[in-house]
């Protein structure tokens, strides 16, 4: 790969994604195979002022071998200094830079039951600080090809042709062309620009159908909900960032409990290492009452068991059929790309920061207005070419969103 366009991707990253401030600390959480990615990434960074870089490293290898190993105690331990990390970083608040790599079967054939367990009762100790640093921190998700990655999407491939091949799309995915910056910008000013159009609306109540899937779906959204889209202007945070590189959706988070109908997953969905295909969600009430899934059902089901909120949505995204991730025709099996190719939903927590004002809510009161609440967060992709979404505004008005599967205008 082009050294020259790779310097460019880390300055996105570093200049746009999370946004580096002069004698910020950034944190990059990364795996060991991105080891030369990483060091031109953690140049951009002091370049943009960063007063110390700290990779973190993730090895999916070694979780496996935890798993496989590890007691359900010791596996579900958080160690005194890892608490200590998380309560100095609530105090400091560094950017964080998420290098997405994984390998989309990474724990295919793990104990499941124990990991999910483990899991939870570490949520329990770092719920907390996660807490006291929502919305008060810049973060940025962008991805690497790993080798098993690469080799999952271009199986046919050499190793090396298909590490390049998956490069290659990431970059061109990402807008990283001869001035990304400004495609950036430019982009973000679109996203807005669509966020403000719903806004405008007032809507109350989306539905959601598609003949080809046989999607059939409605939820509600609360009078305080706002979309967003693009670059994030949170108003816990004072410097703009982009949380997700690629991003083409405009999202909000919808009203917990008032769900009803069902929605048909239109791509598998890769959930701890484990891919779930062929599945679809019956909702009642705001929450799952029925589940199947052609391949990997247990891990579905297992996923909407994890705590009270996991089988209740926390996103709902609009992203056009005809978005540059869709018209790759690659299916990534990542969910960074494959959500931003479709429009979708997720389980599990939702977003405060869409919530009007969202500053002045505590995490409690942003849950008491309506925001649901979970330790997870899973994206599933339902757009179709044929999908239309239309939505209910306060006066009682039908308003077109989506129509064919693209914007309505």
């Amino acid at each position: 790969m082009d050294k020259a366009r790779l310097r460019s991707y880390a300055r996105l990253i570093a200049r746009m994604g999370i946004n580096v401030q002069p004698g910020q600390k950034v944190v990059i959480r990364t795996e060991p195979e991105q080891l030369n990615f990483l060091e031109i990434l953690i140049d951009e960074c002091y370049k943009a002022g960063a007063s110390k870089v700290e990779p973190e490293w993730r090895f999916s290898p070694a979780r496996r071998l935890d798993i496989q190993y590890q007691s359900d105690v010791t596996l579900g331990t958080v160690e005194s200094w890892e608490e200590e990390r998380l309560k100095k970083r609530t105090e400091e608040l560094p950017a964080n830079i998420y290098l997405d790599s994984d390998d989309p079967d990474a724990l295919a054939g793990v104990d499941q039951d124990k990991w999910a367990k483990a899991q939870q009762e570490r949520f329990k100790v770092t719920k907390p600080y996660r807490d006291a640093m929502e919305n008060k921190y810049q973060w940025c998700v962008a991805a690497v090809p790993g080798l098993k990655w690469a080799k999952k999407v271009f199986p046919t491939l050499s190793d090396d042709e298909a590490v390049e091949k998956l490069w290659q799309l990431i970059l061109d995915c990402s807008r990283v062309d001869e001035d990304p910056i400004k495609a950036w910008q430019e982009h973000n000013a679109r996203l807005t620009e669509r966020s403000a159009w719903l806004n405008s609306l007032k809507l109350r109540r989306l539905f959601y159908k598609s003949e080809s899937s046989g999607t059939d779906f409605s939820v509600g959204l609360m009078p305080q909900m706002r979309f967003r889209g693009g670059c994030d202007e949170r108003e816990g945070v004072e410097v703009l960032f982009n949380a997700n590189i690629p991003s083409e959706e405009v999202y909000t988070t919808p009203m917990r409990g008032d769900a009803e109908g069902v929605v048909y997953a239109s791509m598998p969905l890769s959930y701890r290492g484990v891919l779930i295909e062929d599945f679809y969600l019956r909702f009642e009430k705001g929450r799952v009452v029925e589940a199947h899934a052609g391949k990997n059902e247990e891990a579905l089901k297992l996923m909407l068991n994890m705590d009270e909120g996991a089988s209740m949505l926390g996103e709902c995204a609009f992203v056009p059929y005809d978005s540059p991730i869709r018209r790759s025709g690659v299916l990534f099996y990542n969910t960074l790309f494959d959500e931003n190719a479709s429009c979708h939903l997720a389980l599990g927590d939702g977003y405060s920061c869409c919530l009007e004002n969202s500053a002045q809510y505590t995490p409690q009161q942003a849950r008491e207005l309506g925001v649901n609440e979970s330790m997870i967060h899973e994206d599933f992709m339902i757009g179709t070419a044929d999908m239309e979404i239309w939505g209910l505004t306060e006066s009682g008005e039908k308003v077109a969103i989506f129509k064919n599967g693209n914007w309505a205008e």
